[in-house]
């Protein structure tokens, strides 16, 4: 369960990254609780799963997958350019993730 719940709390990483940026230093209201909400969430699931998974692991997968989503939504929103080598190095960021689980 504590990957399941570590995973979720990744993809809120991405969601409270791409909802700050979105709230213009704090100015837009609606983005700015989407950041605190999903923050407060995705802190508290890798609190959980940290309880339970080696710390520097949960931590860089946690980081991982919400770092590949906030990339990966930014190219899919047109806000950063998609490249072939952006692209390699992302899938290279994703499958260290996997090895990461594959060895836990």
């Amino acid at each position: 369960m504590s990957w399941v719940i570590l995973i979720a709390s990744g993809v809120l990483e991405a969601v409270w990254a791409s909802a700050l940026a979105a709230s213009k230093g704090f100015r837009r209201k609606k983005p700015a609780a989407v950041f605190v909400v999903a923050l407060v969430a995705s802190m508290a699931g890798l609190a959980y799963a940290m309880s339970d998974l080696p710390t520097g692991t949960a931590y860089a997968v946690w980081v991982g997958i919400g770092a590949s989503l906030t990339v990966v939504w930014a190219m899919v929103t047109r806000k950063e350019r998609a490249s072939v080598a952006r692209i390699l190095l992302l899938l290279l960021l994703v499958a260290s993730v996997v090895g990461l689980k594959a060895v836990s």
